[in-house]
């Protein structure tokens, strides 16, 4: 059996080449936008932020800068890999040993796109979190004392989760008034724009020393309340936004399969499919006691998503049957199920192999 290049028999030498996996997971590096963002935007000169209650009311250092009640995706991947709360890179806390475990970059309002989220202020683009990771390896060395050895097979023992894009639409290419990309680019060839910068800052991950990437695909951004707030036919998702986002993620798999085929330096690349994992959560909620579908937990105006959360708004009270958060991002027990599907799912969660199966491989 052949799948896109990988044999059947390849990978299941390739899960069982470990004995004890999770020991041998050195880090995880983190990449991405406001769905992961553990705080960044705290320390930079932006609207995009989550530093006050009722963010983190769920949480048990409170508002921390997640845009989430509670725990994010990568929170809940640390718990099942055995990797403690990652720091934010711009964090004064971030140095020393405490970026030995790994270090998470995201910001909210960022993109892959350097104009991406511009109207927000300061946010850290894919770029610029790369950059970021680079100035952490001369750190990491220092920790090291200078081993290159030592920091190379470190890093190749490390987990990189990247998940950005959504941003690119929301603020951006949905955003007519403030962005040209729409008049620029039809959605098929601004999604191409968009995987080809988002290649070249994988590959450039890559060379410098990391080797096992999950890279998540972009949710179905019609469906968010913001987007049901703005449609005309009341309580559908927007068809046109995630038709769109699908053709990102369409380009983004193909992108993994061309990674892997080309690959001969021990490098795997996954896809995780939260589009997929996102819709069979909203059709099939009520199976999971999340009776709530169309709206934020907290917020203001039409499917409380016209407005998203403001300081010292009060929450709904039954935020486990809630999947929306506020008007952009999922409660904390959606992204627990997220990451229990990209960790452990099969091949249509994540994609050819799952978090777990990668980690084996190390």
């Amino acid at each position: 059996m052949e799948i896109h290049g990988w044999t059947a028999g390849f990978l299941l030498a390739t899960i069982l080449s470990s004995v004890d996996a999770a020991a041998e997971l050195s880090a995880m590096f983190v990449f991405g936008d406001s769905l992961m963002d553990p705080g960044n935007n705290n320390y930079l000169s932006s609207t995009a932020r989550a530093d006050f209650l009722p963010y983190g009311i769920d949480f048990f250092a409170g508002p921390s800068g997640r845009f989430c009640n509670g725990k994010t995706v990568v929170d809940y991947l640390g718990d099942l890999l055995g990797i403690p709360l990652l720091p934010a890179y711009a964090s004064p806390f971030s140095t020393g040993k405490s970026i030995l475990r790994g270090v998470n970059y995201a910001s909210a309002a960022g993109g892959i796109l350097e104009e991406t989220g511009k109207t927000h202020g300061e946010r850290f683009s894919l770029s610029q979190q790369v950059d970021n990771f680079e100035s952490t390896l001369n750190e990491l060395r220092v920790e090291m004392r200078g081993d290159e050895e030592q920091l190379k097979s470190y890093l190749s023992k490390a987990l990189v989760v990247m998940s950005l894009g959504s941003n690119d639409y929301i603020n951006n290419y949905l955003q007519p008034s403030y962005y040209t990309s729409s008049y620029l680019y039809t959605p098929q060839d601004y999604a191409s724009l968009l995987i080809n910068r988002y290649a070249t800052q994988i590959l450039r991950l890559e060379s410098l020393g990391l080797k096992k990437f999950v890279l998540g695909g972009i949710g179905p951004l019609g469906c968010i309340p913001n987007q049901l707030a703005r449609n005309e036919v009341q309580g559908e998702c927007v068809v046109s936004t995630n038709n769109a986002v699908a053709m990102f993620n369409h380009d983004l798999k193909s992108l993994v399969d061309k990674l892997n085929n080309n690959n001969n330096n021990g490098s795997i690349f996954a896809y995780g499919n939260i589009y997929g994992a996102f819709m069979d959560i909203l059709n099939n909620g009520s199976t999971n006691g999340l009776k709530v579908r169309d709206r934020g937990c907290c917020g203001l105006g039409k499917n409380r998503g016209q407005i998203t959360c403001l300081p010292m708004l009060v929450p709904c009270s039954n935020r486990q049957e809630y999947v929306f958060w506020d008007a952009f991002h999922p409660t904390q027990v959606v992204n627990q199920m997220l990451a229990s599907r990209a960790h452990s799912g099969t091949q249509s969660d994540c994609y050819p192999l799952n978090i777990q199966q990668i980690v084996a491989s190390i």
